[in-house]
């Protein structure tokens, strides 16, 4: 695929509890455009490795299950060959198991591929994850790359919790997430980091619809929507 397959494309990375998923959401449905949620996809890889009992260190052994399921993320519901996946990929199993799986380069470029035949179908989209204005479509029309503080961050993820009905403390996932950054941003394929080109957005005292009227202005001026 050439880089100019991507140009329709609007990139959102970002660590955990900056908002990519709810802003990404709210930003397709102001363009009408669908989106992807990459990191489902590596959650999915995951699920599948503990599942199967293949080692989190095993890079050819989850390449091997990344090749060998249909992973299908679509309007919000993650599936595996058909099933429902969506509530276990976001369970503190695989949210500790995920950036271990995502590491293997391997595993990134049989996903990179999905992601890209994704868009290639759609033929425009929203799509979030941690590298995808830098490594998956790099000629995206607009990239985007939020932050939050981590206590902001923190605070987002345990209501997230709650309201999956597992009770944690504030500050253990403030420990979780500052331990997941470290090892996405310190991987040596594909770390978490802006691309040179990417607008900076801070979300951590603003309105999720506030955020979204941004990058659908900024959109619409790059001729997305």
């Amino acid at each position: 695929m050439t880089n100019d397959a991507g140009e329709s494309v609007i990139a959102i990375d970002g660590p955990s509890g900056s908002g990519k998923s709810t802003i990404a959401r709210g930003v397709a449905v102001a363009l009408d455009l669908q989106v992807l949620d990459t990191g489902a996809m590596y959650r999915a890889v995951a699920l599948a490795a503990l599942e199967a009992g293949v080692g989190l260190d095993d890079e050819i052994g989850c390449a091997a299950l990344a090749r060998k399921h249909v992973i299908d993320v679509d309007s919000g519901v993650t599936r595996i060959d058909g099933r429902d996946v969506s509530a276990e990929i976001r369970g503190p199993d695989v949210t500790a198991a995920v950036s271990a799986v995502a590491a293997h380069p391997e595993v990134r470029t049989v996903l990179v591929a999905h992601q890209r035949a994704w868009v290639a179908e759609h033929g425009a989209g929203v799509v979030e994850g941690r590298d995808i204005g830098t490594v998956v479509f790099p000629a995206a029309r607009l990239k985007v790359f939020l932050t939050a503080s981590d206590d902001e961050r923190a605070r987002r993820r345990q209501r997230d919790e709650v309201a999956s009905a597992r009770v944690v403390r504030v500050d253990d996932v403030r420990t979780a997430l500052v331990r997941r950054d470290a090892l996405d941003s310190g991987r040596a394929v594909s770390p978490l980091r802006p691309a040179d080109d990417a607008v900076m957005v801070d979300t951590t005292d603003r309105d999720v619809d506030d955020v979204v009227a941004e990058l659908v202005t900024r959109a619409r001026a790059a001729g997305i929507g």
